[in-house]
């Protein structure tokens, strides 16, 4: 099933607060049809900087749900459907108490403080999925690129990656981008735009590039402006692994470190492994299919 819609670039100062989230998705066909197992990335990512205060389903046709784990610990809903239905509906609907309101209160370890840096071995072997770098091909894509764009580069580890973010944040333009899948990092260097998903991909791979850990997150966004599109839609970023301050979120669509505004649900080192509903339906005749999809991220204090 495709990505819903993302959130747009801005930029705002968020700090701990409530807030109210609820999505819903819908899927209308020509007649009735029966359905596959669905998984569901649908379930805040619990830390000690978010809470989840409430957290529920509304799934038709009904389903049974059984709660798992992936291969990257991410918690994730089976959804089993046993009636045939000519319309599916799977409306999230949750409240967190976010508490990450300053994101550069971490200590480096002595050796990560300028950049680049080796990480220990056995951080090396825990991270190898992370770690792992695009094709030989994409990698001479993403040097040239970086070559061209980023000249004045940091020597410290954090002020580089700062700088990295904010260089995509201002040299690609933002589109929202309704197709189905992720495009590739060169087509985002050849297109000079990209979604929040593509921004993502590609800064991920930039890093890995770089000898840095990253991967994918997918989430929610809350921005405070009333009638932002960032209310109403999802949205993606990445967090790479810095030894002394562990995985930290970065959002290169706006060029910001991931503050109490963000509302990560799931993580992969493959974006698309990672989409909030993946499933299919089956007929015995071609069965045409209408999307429909709503987000709303309110703040409740």
């Amino acid at each position: 099933m495709a990505w819903p819609p993302c959130s747009p670039p801005g930029r705002r100062t968020i700090h701990h607060m409530k807030l109210h989230v609820s999505h819903l998705t819908r899927y209308d066909y020509g007649q009735s049809v029966h359905f596959s197992p669905h998984l569901l990335y649908l379930r805040p990512r619990e830390t000690p900087h978010l809470r989840v205060n409430s957290f529920g389903f509304n799934i038709a046709p009904e389903a049974k749900l059984v709660w798992t784990r992936d291969s990257h610990d991410v918690l994730l809903a089976w959804a089993y459907f046993w009636a045939p239905a000519a319309a599916f509906n799977i409306r999230s609907e949750f409240e967190v108490e976010t508490f990450d309101t300053n994101p550069f209160d971490f200590i480096l370890r002595s050796y990560a403080i300028k950049f680049p840096f080796n990480y220990e071995p056995l951080e090396k072997f825990n991270l190898a999925p992370y770690l792992a770098p695009p094709s030989a091909e994409t990698q001479a894509l993403l040097r040239h690129w970086l070559d061209e764009h980023f000249i004045d580069r940091p020597a410290e580890t954090t002020p580089f990656l700062s700088a990295l973010n904010q260089l995509l944040h201002e040299t690609l333009h933002y589109l929202s981008r309704n197709e189905v899948g992720i495009q590739s990092s060169r087509r985002t260097i050849e297109l000079g735009s990209g979604s929040c998903r593509d921004y993502a991909v590609f800064f991920a791979e930039l890093c890995r590039t770089l000898g840095l850990a990253a991967r994918f997150v997918s989430g929610y966004h809350y921005d405070p402006e009333p009638d932002s599109p960032a209310n109403s839609s999802m949205h993606a970023w990445v967090e790479v692994y810095l030894p002394g301050a562990g995985w930290k979120g970065l959002d290169p669509t706006h060029g910001l470190w991931c503050d109490d505004s963000f509302v990560p649900i799931a993580h992969a080192a493959v974006a698309e492994s990672v989409n909030p509903i993946q499933g299919s339906y089956y007929s015995p005749v071609l069965v045409p299919a209408k999307l429909t999809a709503s987000v709303l991220v309110e703040k409740l204090s």
